[in-house]
Protein backbone atom coordinates (compact mmCIF):
# COMPACT_ATOMS: atom_id res chain seq x y z
CA UNK A 1 0.00 0.00 0.00
CA UNK A 2 1.17 3.16 -0.79
CA UNK A 3 1.38 6.38 1.97
CA UNK A 4 -1.14 8.86 0.68
CA UNK A 5 0.80 11.82 2.38
CA UNK A 6 -0.17 15.86 2.37
CA UNK A 7 -0.97 17.98 0.49
CA UNK A 8 -4.53 17.04 -0.44
CA UNK A 9 -6.81 18.68 -3.11
CA UNK A 10 -8.43 19.88 -0.27
CA UNK A 11 -7.35 20.45 3.56
CA UNK A 12 -9.31 17.16 5.24
CA UNK A 13 -12.18 18.34 8.10
CA UNK A 14 -12.49 15.78 9.86
CA UNK A 15 -15.68 15.96 12.34
CA UNK A 16 -18.09 14.21 15.26
CA UNK A 17 -20.81 14.40 16.93
CA UNK A 18 -18.97 17.52 19.30
CA UNK A 19 -15.91 18.51 17.59
CA UNK A 20 -14.40 19.54 14.20
CA UNK A 21 -11.03 19.03 13.07
CA UNK A 22 -10.14 21.84 10.79
CA UNK A 23 -7.29 24.00 9.31
CA UNK A 24 -5.41 25.96 11.42
CA UNK A 25 -5.62 29.97 10.25
CA UNK A 26 -3.57 33.07 10.84
CA UNK A 27 -5.71 34.15 12.67
CA UNK A 28 -6.00 31.31 14.78
CA UNK A 29 -3.01 31.06 15.80
CA UNK A 30 -2.74 34.69 17.75
CA UNK A 31 -5.84 32.89 19.83
CA UNK A 32 -3.66 29.61 20.73
CA UNK A 33 -0.24 31.71 21.04
CA UNK A 34 -0.04 30.42 24.49
CA UNK A 35 -0.29 26.81 23.30
CA UNK A 36 1.96 27.10 20.28
CA UNK A 37 4.97 25.42 19.49
CA UNK A 38 7.39 24.04 16.56
CA UNK A 39 9.83 21.79 17.47
CA UNK A 40 9.33 22.11 20.79
CA UNK A 41 9.94 25.91 21.49
CA UNK A 42 6.71 28.29 22.14
CA UNK A 43 5.41 30.89 20.45
CA UNK A 44 6.95 34.35 22.56
CA UNK A 45 4.76 36.67 20.49
CA UNK A 46 1.67 36.83 18.32
CA UNK A 47 3.37 37.49 15.67
CA UNK A 48 5.71 34.66 16.70
CA UNK A 49 2.72 32.30 16.74
CA UNK A 50 1.53 33.32 13.23
CA UNK A 51 4.95 32.63 12.07
CA UNK A 52 4.93 29.08 13.73
CA UNK A 53 1.34 28.36 11.85
CA UNK A 54 3.31 29.32 8.74
CA UNK A 55 6.05 27.03 9.02
CA UNK A 56 3.79 24.25 10.26
CA UNK A 57 1.79 25.60 6.46
CA UNK A 58 5.00 24.83 4.32
CA UNK A 59 5.41 21.33 6.36
CA UNK A 60 2.28 20.63 5.14
CA UNK A 61 2.67 21.64 1.38
CA UNK A 62 5.77 19.44 1.49
CA UNK A 63 3.88 16.71 2.65
CA UNK A 64 5.27 16.04 6.17
CA UNK A 65 2.54 17.49 8.10
CA UNK A 66 -0.79 17.93 8.82
CA UNK A 67 -2.32 20.18 11.64
CA UNK A 68 -5.51 20.69 12.91
CA UNK A 69 -7.35 22.95 15.22
CA UNK A 70 -9.77 21.34 17.51
CA UNK A 71 -12.71 23.61 17.32
CA UNK A 72 -15.78 22.72 19.77
CA UNK A 73 -18.90 22.26 17.55
CA UNK A 74 -21.15 23.76 19.78
CA UNK A 75 -19.39 27.19 20.80
CA UNK A 76 -17.11 27.13 17.54
CA UNK A 77 -14.04 28.24 19.99
CA UNK A 78 -10.56 26.64 19.05
CA UNK A 79 -9.36 24.42 22.02
CA UNK A 80 -6.23 23.28 20.79
CA UNK A 81 -4.57 21.50 18.27
CA UNK A 82 -3.22 17.78 17.00
CA UNK A 83 -1.91 16.70 13.93
CA UNK A 84 0.75 14.23 12.55
CA UNK A 85 4.43 16.08 12.43
CA UNK A 86 7.99 15.38 11.05
CA UNK A 87 7.32 13.29 8.09
CA UNK A 88 6.16 9.99 7.36
CA UNK A 89 9.10 7.58 6.94
CA UNK A 90 8.84 3.91 7.16
CA UNK A 91 4.41 3.67 7.39
CA UNK A 92 5.31 5.54 10.63
CA UNK A 93 2.98 9.08 11.82
CA UNK A 94 4.28 10.84 14.88
CA UNK A 95 0.88 12.16 16.35
CA UNK A 96 1.31 15.50 18.56
CA UNK A 97 -1.19 17.44 20.47
CA UNK A 98 -2.01 20.59 22.70
CA UNK A 99 -4.74 21.54 24.80
CA UNK A 100 -5.59 24.79 26.16
CA UNK A 101 -5.36 24.48 30.13
CA UNK A 102 -9.42 25.42 30.77
CA UNK A 103 -10.74 22.54 28.45
CA UNK A 104 -8.52 20.13 30.29
CA UNK A 105 -10.23 17.03 31.90
CA UNK A 106 -13.24 17.49 28.88
CA UNK A 107 -12.35 14.42 26.22
CA UNK A 108 -11.78 17.06 23.86
CA UNK A 109 -8.38 15.58 23.07
CA UNK A 110 -9.07 12.18 23.57
CA UNK A 111 -12.01 12.59 20.61
CA UNK A 112 -9.79 14.95 18.61
CA UNK A 113 -6.91 12.08 18.29
CA UNK A 114 -9.98 9.20 17.77
CA UNK A 115 -10.29 11.07 14.58
CA UNK A 116 -6.80 12.36 14.19
CA UNK A 117 -6.01 8.14 14.30
CA UNK A 118 -8.57 6.76 11.75
CA UNK A 119 -7.63 9.42 9.15
CA UNK A 120 -3.90 8.05 10.02
CA UNK A 121 -4.53 4.50 9.41
CA UNK A 122 -7.25 4.76 7.10
CA UNK A 123 -6.40 7.73 4.29
CA UNK A 124 -2.78 8.47 4.58
CA UNK A 125 -2.34 4.42 5.05
CA UNK A 126 0.50 4.72 8.14
CA UNK A 127 0.92 1.35 9.91
CA UNK A 128 2.58 2.64 12.83
CA UNK A 129 1.46 5.54 14.84
CA UNK A 130 3.37 6.69 18.03
CA UNK A 131 3.39 9.74 20.23
CA UNK A 132 5.84 11.63 22.83
CA UNK A 133 4.62 11.92 26.18
CA UNK A 134 6.94 13.95 29.26
CA UNK A 135 6.93 11.87 32.11
CA UNK A 136 5.39 13.50 34.26
CA UNK A 137 2.37 14.48 32.11
CA UNK A 138 -0.19 12.05 33.51
CA UNK A 139 -3.11 13.55 31.63
CA UNK A 140 -1.64 13.11 28.30
CA UNK A 141 -0.13 9.39 28.99
CA UNK A 142 -3.82 8.13 30.14
CA UNK A 143 -5.57 10.09 26.75
CA UNK A 144 -2.93 7.61 25.15
CA UNK A 145 -3.29 4.46 26.92
CA UNK A 146 -7.16 5.17 26.96
CA UNK A 147 -6.75 5.14 23.08
CA UNK A 148 -4.99 1.75 22.92
CA UNK A 149 -1.25 3.15 22.74
CA UNK A 150 1.07 1.01 24.43
CA UNK A 151 4.59 3.03 26.14
CA UNK A 152 7.60 1.37 24.73
CA UNK A 153 10.65 3.52 25.11
CA UNK A 154 11.88 6.28 27.45
CA UNK A 155 14.44 8.91 26.00
CA UNK A 156 15.35 12.05 27.92
CA UNK A 157 12.32 12.00 30.09
CA UNK A 158 9.60 11.48 27.76
CA UNK A 159 8.29 8.37 27.08
CA UNK A 160 7.50 6.89 23.71
CA UNK A 161 3.92 5.46 22.84
CA UNK A 162 3.29 3.54 19.81
CA UNK A 163 -0.50 3.07 18.59
CA UNK A 164 0.05 -0.29 16.05
CA UNK A 165 2.13 -2.21 14.03
CA UNK A 166 0.75 -4.35 11.21
CA UNK A 167 3.63 -6.80 11.07
CA UNK A 168 6.67 -7.99 13.80
CA UNK A 169 9.37 -5.40 11.80
CA UNK A 170 11.10 -2.92 14.30
CA UNK A 171 10.56 0.59 13.05
CA UNK A 172 13.65 2.85 14.71
CA UNK A 173 13.35 6.18 15.22
CA UNK A 174 14.93 8.87 17.22
CA UNK A 175 13.99 12.12 19.37
CA UNK A 176 15.12 15.67 18.85
CA UNK A 177 18.33 16.44 21.45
Amino acid sequence: MKLKNPPYPNFPVLTSEDIILRSVTAKDAVDIMDISFYDGIPAASPEEAIQMQERINEDYQQGNTIHWGIVDAQTSKLVGTCGYYRGFANYTGELGYVLKPAFYGKGYMTRALKLAIDFGLDTIGLQKIIAVAEKGNIKSKNVLKRLGFVEKLEDAGHLIYIYRSENDIEVLFSLRP
